[in-house]
């Protein structure tokens, strides 16, 4: 009997081999049809173990959504949308919103299709802590480069970037393996530091993404030093990939994108805020206008239920990223390339960075991956500028939500070390096919 266990996977090692001769004739008539290329195959077979290790972590993040979904009383009556102001949508609106705190483990969430990006609903939460005079402190070095011009760490041309509103800004540096500097985090806060910035996953950077237990730490030694300095957490990447979430070991706010994990791959827009009531209510104050709230702005039905069955379905959706991430690595190593996370190690979020060293090995990989997608698989990639982005990048993203990295995409940044970065699937067989172009290509 298969126990389910609820704590960080430690992926037990099962053979999956079929025991009875009928099955093996089954397995070796179906061996000889597998469009996998022999090193993916090989890979494939090779990490069983891991497999069922994600398995128990779907059932596990699964339980707790499913929980979460009877205590909101979630029925079909949540999927009706409304129009203008939007004052007839409270129940579906509460509901979701009820559902999504308990699923994260916080008092109160605001899920809206008003959100434009993860980046959108990580400034509106900022812009909820911070006031002229104050410091924010980024605690896992540099932070996405979409957060640069709203932070003003680059200019954002007097567009009303925090830096323009008076707000201080300070980085501490990873330390040598990657990780958080503990040493220098716990003398790193000043009397003015009013908010601590953790960023879950790598972004762009050549880093390790960090665990919720890292990023519980990380909350005790700010909070030993300053009780009153908020922490944020852009939670981006991140959701699902354990079987517990930032507020659940004091993250006063998190933030990220549905068209990420949470939507499940069927989100076709928004993004999320949650954790104290205060601050959720601070940041909706900053997505409308104070006096607002939550309480207005207009859904349409079909994004309601697609948020709700988006939700639903993302434990399952993530846990193929997983399993996805797993063979990149895998694969990607055999063949001697450098690649983050290390093959078999315990996931943070559902990226997987792998370093190719040079501008055409990431343009050829970028341009394998589009090929292989079921939308667009007809066009060709290019670098190029992109609005919040400081260097040339590159994507590859043949998906039906328009920018939906759990669906399965790669991208990355035209610079040293030319590291591509890998998202989402919808299943890991997906990654097995893309991946046998990928190595033609390369």
């Amino acid at each position: 009997m298969l126990v389910l266990s609820c704590a960080r996977p430690v992926y037990p090692t099962l053979s999956l081999s079929p025991s009875r001769p009928k099955c093996t004739a089954i397995r070796s008539s179906l061996s000889n049809v597998l469009p996998f290329v022999p090193e993916v195959a090989k890979a494939a077979d090779s990490l069983s173990s891991e497999f069922r290790g994600v398995d128990n972590l779907v059932a596990c993040n699964s339980s707790r959504v499913l929980k979460a979904f009877q205590n909101a009383r979630v029925g079909s009556h949540h999927f009706a949308g409304c129009t203008g102001y939007g004052h007839d949508e409270a129940g579906g609106r509460e509901a979701l919103d009820q559902a999504f705190a308990e699923i994260v483990g916080a008092e109160s969430a605001i899920v809206r299709s008003q959100f434009f990006s993860g980046t959108h609903a990580i400034t509106c939460a900022l812009f909820a802590f911070l006031r002229p005079g104050d410091e924010l402190l980024a605690v896992a070095g540099a932070p996405y480069d979409t957060l640069e011009e709203v932070i003003g760490k680059r200019d954002s041309h007097g567009l009303g970037s925090l830096k323009d509103f008076g707000v201080m800004y300070r980085e501490l540096p990873l330390a040598e393996d990657g990780g958080l500097d503990w040493e220098v985090l716990t003398g790193a806060l000043r009397p003015y530091t009013k908010c601590a910035l953790i960023q879950r996953s790598c972004g762009y950077s050549w880093r390790r993404s960090l665990s919720v237990e890292e990023i519980g730490r990380a909350i005790k030694i700010i909070k030993m030093q300053n009780p009153n300095c908020l922490v944020m957490v852009d939670n981006c990447y991140g959701e699902f990939v354990e079987s517990i979430e930032p507020p659940m070991v004091g993250a006063d706010l998190i933030a990220g994108s549905l068209i990420k994990n949470p939507g499940g791959t069927v989100a076709p827009c928004g993004g999320y805020v949650a954790g104290r009531k205060k601050w959720v209510d601070a940041a909706a104050a900053r997505l409308s206008a104070p006096g607002l709230g939550v309480d207005c702005g207009s859904t349409p039905g079909d994004i309601m239920r697609a948020f709700f069955q988006g939700l639903f379905l993302a434990p399952q959706m993530v846990g193929e990223a997983i399993k996805g991430t797993f063979l990149v690595a895998e694969v990607m190593a055999s063949k001697g390339y450098k690649v983050q996370p290390l093959p078999r190690v315990p996931r943070s979020d559902t990226v997987q960075a792998v370093q190719l060293g040079n501008r055409e090995l990431l343009l050829a990989f970028c341009e394998a991956v589009q090929r292989s997608s079921p939308v667009g698989s007809f066009t060709k990639p290019a670098a190029g500028t992109t609005p919040g982005y400081a260097s040339e990048v590159i994507f590859a993203d043949g998906t039906f939500i328009d920018g939906s990295t759990s669906e399965l995409s790669c991208d990355g940044p035209l610079r040293e070390p030319y590291a591509v970065f890998c998202q989402g699937g919808t299943h890991w067989t997906q990654w097995g096919l893309v991946l046998g172009d990928v190595l033609k290509s390369l």
